[in-house]
C-alpha cells in the first residue's frame, strides 16, 4: 500500500483501484484495465470497491479484477491510486480515508456538495501531501485541448449542454451534474474573476433544478450565457466564443473545432477544393475559416493517464483540487441565484421546493 508521504520515482508498477461501480465507475474501471497495456504508464489495475456486493462482483469480473466491498478492503489489497467515483454526498469521506492512509486519488465532479467539505479535502491533501485530480472530463476532450492555444482575449461565450433524462445523478441539480463542466472550462478560459451571476432554473421531472439559464459576467468584462437541461429532446454539447476578429466553435459530442478569422483580404481557403472550410469561406468572403487539428482520444483515458502521471511524477494535476474548488464555487453560487430567482418569482408554489 503507498503510505509513504510522496511516491517513489522509480517504474514499479502504479497500482489502482475505484470506488464506486455505478455509470462512471464502470468506466474508470474499463480504462484502468486497458491502461495495463501501456508500458509507459506501468498500471497494474488492483479491484473495485462498492458496498453493493452483486455490483462490485459484476464489474471486477468484466475487467479482470478484484471485487471489494469497502475502502478498507481495497487499502488491504494495497492500491497507490483511486477513482472516487461514489455519489457526491460521499466523496469526503471516502477520499479522507485514502489519503490519509497514503493514497493518491482522483474525484470525480463536482467536488464536493458544499464549499466547507472541498476545503476539508484541500487540507486532507495538504497534511498528507496527496495528488489530488478533480474528474473535470471535458477539460481532456481533444477539441478543448485544440482550442486552448488559440485564445487570445475571449469576450463573450454561448454554452449548451443539453441531454435527454435519465435517473442518473439525480442527488444534484443540473448545475451540478452538467452544467458545471463548462463552468470549468469557461473559468479556465476566461480566467477572469466572476463578478456577477444572474440565474434560472426549474425542475421539471425531479425534485431537484432539470433546466438553468446562467449569465456570469467577469471583472474582465467578458460575459457568458450557460444553458443546461436534463429534460431535453435531443443531445447537444457546444461552447462558442467571440474575441477579437474571431469566431471559435467548439462541438464536444464531435469532438471538432471551427474557427473564423476576419481578415482584410481573400480568404486562403476560396480556391481549395480540400479544405474542409472552404463551404464556409466561400459563403463567408473576408472570413478566414480554420480547422485546428485534433488529436482524437478518449476523454476518460486522457483524464486519468493525465492523473497517473501526475500522480508518478508528484506534479500538479491538470485539473487541480483548487480548479475543482473554483467550479464548485461558482456552481453553489448559481444554486444560490436560482433559488433566490424562485422566490422573486413566487415559483414554488407551481413547481415545488427547488433546494
Amino acid at each position: 500500500m503507498g503510505d509513504n508521504p510522496t511516491m517513489p520515482h522509480d517504474h514499479s508498477p502504479l497500482r489502482v483501484g475505484v470506488v464506486g461501480t455505478g455509470a462512471f465507475g464502470r468506466n474508470h474501471a474499463r480504462v484502468c484495465r486497458d491502461l495495463q497495456a501501456d508500458p509507459q504508464l506501468n498500471v497494474q489495475f488492483v479491484g473495485v470497491a462498492d458496498a453493493n456486493p452483486a455490483r462490485a462482483q459484476a464489474v471486477a469480473s468484466e475487467f479482470g479484477a478484484l471485487a471489494l466491498g469497502s475502502v478498507a478492503e481495497l487499502l488491504a489489497a494495497g492500491v497507490d491510486a483511486v477513482s472516487v467515483a461514489v455519489p457526491t454526498v460521499a466523496h469526503l469521506a471516502v477520499a479522507r480515508e485514502l489519503m490519509q492512509n497514503g493514497v493518491d486519488v482522483l474525484i470525480e465532479k463536482p467536488l464536493a456538495t458544499t464549499l466547507a467539505e472541498a476545503d476539508e479535502l484541500q487540507a486532507i491533501a495538504s497534511q498528507n501531501n496527496r495528488i489530488v485530480q478533480v474528474g473535470h472530463l471535458e477539460r481532456f476532450n481533444p477539441a478543448v485541448r485544440a482550442t486552448l492555444p488559440l485564445l487570445t482575449k475571449p469576450m463573450f461565450f454561448e454554452v449548451h449542454r443539453l441531454s435527454i433524462f435519465t435517473p442518473r445523478s439525480l442527488d444534484v441539480d443540473v448545475v451540478l451534474d452538467l452544467m458545471i463542466h463548462d463552468i470549468d472550462i469557461v473559468l479556465t478560459m476566461a480566467q477572469s474573476p466572476v463578478k456577477e451571476i444572474r440565474a434560472v432554473g426549474l425542475p421539471i421531472l425531479s425534485k431537484k433544478v432539470d433546466i438553468a439559464n446562467v449569465r456570469l459576467e467577469f471583472e474582465s468584462g467578458c460575459v457568458a450565457n450557460f444553458t443546461a437541461s436534463r429534460v431535453s429532446t435531443e443531445r447537444v454539447r457546444k461552447l462558442r466564443f467571440f474575441q477579437p476578429q474571431q469566431y471559435v466553435s467548439v462541438d464536444f459530442s464531435r469532438q471538432d473545432v471551427l474557427v473564423l478569422t476576419v481578415n482584410d483580404g481573400p480568404s486562403a481557403a476560396d480556391d481549395d477544393p480540400f479544405n474542409p472550410a472552404s463551404a464556409v469561406a466561400s459563403a463567408l468572403p473576408g472570413i478566414t475559416p480554420f480547422k485546428p487539428k485534433i488529436d482524437a482520444q478518449e476523454p476518460l483515458r486522457a483524464e486519468l493517464t493525465s492523473f497517473l502521471n501526475a500522480v508518478r511524477t508528484r506534479s500538479t494535476p491538470e485539473v487541480s483540487l483548487q480548479q475543482g474548488r473554483n467550479a464548485l464555487a461558482v456552481a453553489l453560487q448559481i444554486v444560490d441565484a436560482i433559488a433566490e430567482h424562485s422566490q422573486r418569482a413566487h415559483l414554488e408554489a407551481l413547481t415545488g421546493s427547488v433546494s
